[in-house]
């Protein structure tokens, strides 16, 4: 499994970033800083998300999901995942397939 980014510094966008959406989640993915140490980092906001309980749920769909399409991550890129409101009401098939459309076609941007 990947590092995850924790530094405010490294979630600001930036006019280079690569930028993926879904129903349930967006994307952001820019060069990493350590080409041999690519991370990721997920924002799940108490603005989005009143309760606690689901702001642990959001976070646990998406790190499912990433942890089943790690194949797809980038080496070269750092990726930072956006929950949206509908995630809550993703089954796991759902968002696993979203996931990896968005990542396939982050990777067609990046190359």
């Amino acid at each position: 499994m990947r590092n995850t980014i924790k530094n405010h510094k490294d979630f600001i966008r930036s006019e280079t970033d690569i930028e993926a959406k879904s129903a349930f989640f967006f994307i952001r993915a820019k060069p990493a800083i350590k080409s041999k140490d690519p991370r990721y980092g997920l924002i799940v906001t108490k603005k989005t998300f009143k309760l606690a309980v689901e702001r642990n749920r959001a976070k646990r769909l998406l790190r499912d999901w990433i942890r089943f399409n790690e194949k797809l991550l980038s080496d070269n890129l750092d990726y930072i995942f956006i929950a949206r409101r509908p995630i809550l009401d993703a089954e796991r098939e759902d968002g696993r397939i979203a996931l990896k459309k968005a990542l396939n076609y982050i990777k067609k941007q990046n190359a």
